[in-house]
């Protein structure tokens, strides 16, 4: 038995020894391909071949490596590699541990220079003077609904979503100990405690809860304070050293929210695209038909439709439409340019790679 184990880890050494051979074959062609770019002046960071890498390997997988960890792997081998290329630096809604974190990290790997900013507007400042390459924003979760100031933020902004990643979101109750029986005030930010309110109520309901500004706050108190525990993300307990007192205590599993990566350009088409506006229309007869006929006609699926009040008018209203497709497909840019007549103002927020 010693000597069977004994020649299978040689096999795996032997097998490792290939894997990183081939990696560093595979950083010289990219160091290659940066330089490349940078004589043609083109993005460094391309969501859809990404996509395109993920989407090849996971469908020529044989087994028995597991599909859903490939693209896993190869985020952190292409975050590397781009790193060779050239360091990327993406601002984030801080700071570290948030769900944002997580999903930069998702987005980017852990190559990237990840950089907590302590507002939305932050993020966007950021990336507009250029002292960060990207940025990523929440913009809706499943259960609490729109992040309104990501939006409001596109009416002063010239940047562009490049990219949308959706994260699952579960929810830890972590603290120094990990029992349940030491924990006698749990911290959090509100919508986490609104998402475990029922959990919370039936298995710790004589402990009060406290607001704070985020849930990688709340792990900083709790991993000064023995006798405070926190709702927050498994990575927040990583982060700040704490225990896991109950998993994925949120009351509805289906928990996701959606953050969009921002950027200066719109990138090329990937073939399986999703365009954003933000367009106000005159308050006349018919209008909200007139909004919708022009993707109606064109059998353009539209796949969001938000409103907000417009700060500066009273009883006015500004639109957000999420549609599938690209702003260089003929139907797309018709449809846009067709509402654009009825409109009091339009601006295109992007088309990128979609992922919901």
């Amino acid at each position: 038995m010693e000597k069977e184990l004994a020649v299978l880890r040689q096999q795996i050494d032997e097998i490792d020894d290939q894997m990183l051979t081939l990696l560093n074959r595979r950083a010289e062609v990219v160091i290659r391909v940066g330089k490349a770019k940078a004589g043609q002046k083109r993005e460094f960071y391309v969501p859809s071949r990404e996509r395109a890498i993920f989407e090849r390997l996971q469908s020529s997988n044989a087994g028995p490596f597991p599909t859903d960890a490939i693209q896993r792997v190869f985020r952190e081998i292409i975050s590397a590699s781009l790193a060779l290329e050239e360091p990327i630096k993406v601002a984030f809604l801080g700071p570290q541990a948030t769900f944002t974190h997580a999903a930069a990290t998702q987005q980017f790997g852990l190559s990237a220079a990840l950089v907590p900013q302590k507002s939305i507007s932050a993020v966007f400042s950021e990336v507009q003077s250029g002292r960060a390459h990207y940025g990523v924003v929440p913009v809706e979760n499943s259960n609490e609904g729109i992040v309104s100031h990501t939006l409001d933020m596109f009416m002063e902004s010239d940047l562009k979503v490049i990219a949308e990643i959706q994260l699952g979101i579960s929810h830890f109750l972590l603290s120094q100990s990990g029992r349940r029986e030491d924990i006698r005030k749990i911290v959090s930010h509100p919508q986490p405690l609104a998402q475990c309110r029922k959990w919370l109520e039936e298995n710790l309901p004589d402990v009060p809860q406290v607001d704070v500004a985020s849930t990688a706050l709340a792990a900083q108190i709790a991993a000064q304070e023995p006798e405070s525990a926190a709702v927050a993300s498994e990575m927040a307990g990583t982060i700040y050293g704490l225990r896991a007192a109950a998993e994925r205590i949120e009351d509805n599993p289906n928990n996701f929210t959606r953050f969009l990566v921002i950027g200066p350009k719109i990138p090329d088409p990937s073939g399986r695209d999703k365009t954003s506006i933000m367009f106000s229309v005159k308050d006349e007869p018919g209008i909200l038909y007139r909004m919708l006929e022009p993707f109606n006609k064109r059998r353009i699926n539209l796949n969001k439709i938000e409103s907000r009040p417009l700060k500066t008018r009273a009883w006015e209203y500004i639109f957000f439409l999420d549609m599938e497709g690209h702003l260089t497909d003929e139907s797309i840019s018709a449809a846009i340019e067709e509402l654009r007549q009825h409109c009091q103002f339009l601006k295109v927020l992007g088309s990128y790679p979609r992922t919901i």
